[in-house]
């Protein structure tokens, strides 16, 4: 039983890791998106269809 909640341990703090990780990975994509879309907003009389 002390083995199973040892393997709990692990697993969950691994899922903890990888939650924190996938939040700051998706805040940057967001802050990157959010500063390419103020990019083509500022240069688009530039853009030509």
């Amino acid at each position: 039983m002390e083995k199973l909640y040892k393997q709990l341990k692990t697993v969950g703090g691994f899922n903890i890791a990888i939650g924190v990780i996938l939040i700051v990975f998706g805040i940057a994509l967001g802050i990157l998106n959010i500063v390419s879309g103020a990019s083509l907003l500022k240069n688009r009389k530039n853009i030509l269809f």
